[in-house]
């Protein structure tokens, strides 16, 4: 397990409408996983999120917070980051594991480091390793070592 304690699992992108409710892109599995999790943000309380509904065929759900009651204060709050603390979720599955646990990793491609991950992003057409270089490599294919804390790609 990675010693980072929280996990980014959302951004607010947007106002929604007039009443204060926000858009928000999720980084997890489904939409619908916010209606169970403890949301983090510099910006309000955990207590004050609730879940609204999921736009269909996305990766964006409506949220409203509690205290945002119009859509000049919902403005306010493009760009926050939404975490959840990392012991919150359950443990992976021999052979599975969460991205947010691979960074730091060394990342080999044919038998040369090329970088240590930084980060993760995914433009829409799978996932991309972000190295502490710059350099981007595709995570589609590659290989994971948890014991040698080593990603192999192509």
């Amino acid at each position: 397990m990675s010693d980072t304690k929280q996990i980014l699992v959302g951004k607010i992108v947007a106002p929604q409408g007039i009443r204060g409710e926000v858009r928000i892109q999720t980084f997890t599995s489904t939409p619908h996983d916010f209606k169970s999790l403890t949301i983090i943000s510099s910006k309000f309380d955990s207590d004050d999120f609730k879940f609204v509904r999921a736009l269909p065929n996305t990766n964006v759900i409506i949220a409203k917070i509690n205290g945002v009651n119009d859509r000049n204060t919902a403005e306010t709050l493009r760009g926050t980051e939404l975490f959840i603390e990392r012991n919150s979720l359950p443990e992976p599955d021999d052979n599975e594991y969460y991205q947010a646990d691979l960074i730091g990793f060394n990342v080999i491609r044919n038998d040369k480091k090329i970088g240590t991950v930084a980060c993760f992003q995914n433009y829409g057409a799978g996932d991309i390793i972000e190295l502490d270089n710059g350099d981007m490599v595709s995570f589609v294919g590659a290989t994971v070592d948890m014991d040698t804390k080593t990603i192999y790609t192509r």
